[in-house]
């Protein structure tokens, strides 16, 4: 799939107006750190950039035009002058930036031009960013950098310094569940899927794993008990959620989705039912809002939030879930 210039700008409009400003008035930076959250398009706007700075025939001067001999090698991934260096295990090694050094000190093969993308620029060695450092510091006049990374900080104040930062901003909630329909996902789960994740692979991934269908049923299920005896929802715990909810991934996931039930019961009380991404449980869910007073809600998503915290503060999981349980339960016939 072609991410055109229309299609990121779309998502990324600052990005791609200073890009096309660049562009116009030809003054490329030797060297852009693009940093942001993953899946906010920082990959594919380093390569639409790529072919802009190597089309044969930009439109208006700027963008590629996608059919031509340059960037149709560069949407293939088989252009001799663009050269991308992703980890070689869990880390970008010395070995990679001196191999991209001597590949650069020769003459392109078919102009002056050359660029290299750094995927996960920031899991560079300590000798690989030493080695990088070099580089940048003495810049060919026809060589563009694209550093891209999801923690910026990791990388050396010094490298960060010679480069011109992009930061991305995360896709809003609307965009990317567009982009889940287009993508086959049913309308009344996709905004679900764009609540927990703001990349579009991991939205996908999740829309057809089972476990993550059933952890739904849990979560909805543990909720639903809650306005009954405080002892049924202590065996759904013990007999449903500790046997699903393992990892610790998994259980903030689990703190996820709880939470976006008792946001969906607050919309409904303030009317604002357009803004509910549990939409398949919309009439049971206004059956909790009649129930729950506000000031309950807020406490329930106070308690969410705790539980989140105590578990990033590695609280035993198992005792954190029954605790917020009980809290959750407190108030629970007030209406």
């Amino acid at each position: 799939m072609v991410n055109t210039w229309d299609q990121l700008e779309k998502l990324q409009p600052t990005i791609l107006r200073m890009l096309k400003n660049s562009l116009l008035k030809n003054r490329v930076a030797h060297a852009y750190l693009l940093e942001g959250l993953k899946g906010v398009g920082k990959k594919e706007v380093a390569l639409l950039f790529t072919r802009a700075l190597f089309c044969e025939e930009k439109i208006d001067g700027y963008k590629p035009c996608e059919s031509c001999h340059n960037c149709r090698r560069i949407l293939n991934g088989n252009h001799p002058d663009v050269h991308i260096v992703e980890p070689d295990g869990l880390s970008i090694k010395v070995d990679q930036i001196r191999e991209l050094q001597a590949e650069f000190a020769k003459k392109g093969v078919e102009s002056l031009k050359k660029v290299y993308l750094l995927i996960h620029a920031d899991r560079m060695s300590v000798s690989a960013s030493n080695s990088l450092l070099k580089f940048l510091e003495e810049p060919n006049a026809q060589t563009t950098a694209f550093l891209i990374t999801e923690q910026p900080q990791q990388i050396l104040p010094t490298i960060l310094s010679r480069c011109q930062v992009l930061t991305f901003q995360p896709l809003p909630p609307q965009v990317l569940v567009n982009r889940l329909i287009e993508n086959g996902v049913v309308p009344t789960k996709a905004p679900l899927l764009a609540s927990l994740t703001n990349n579009l692979e991991e939205a996908l991934a999740l829309n057809v794993d089972e476990w993550f269908a059933q952890a739904q049923k849990i979560v909805v299920k543990l909720y639903e008990v809650l306005d009954k005896n405080p002892l049924e929802a202590m065996v759904t715990l013990q007999n449903d959620w500790f046997g699903h909810f393992k990892e610790k991934e998994q259980i903030y996931l689990g703190l996820d989705l709880l939470l976006l039930i008792v946001k969906d019961l607050l919309y409904i009380q303030i009317n604002k039912e357009g803004n509910i991404v549990f939409k398949g449980e919309i009439e049971r869910l206004k059956k909790y809002a009649l129930r729950a007073s506000s000031r309950r809600i807020q406490n329930q998503m106070s308690a969410i939030l705790e539980a989140k915290r105590k578990l990033q503060a590695n609280m035993n999981p198992q005792l954190m879930m029954e605790q917020l349980v009980l809290n959750l339960q407190e108030g629970s016939s007030i209406v």
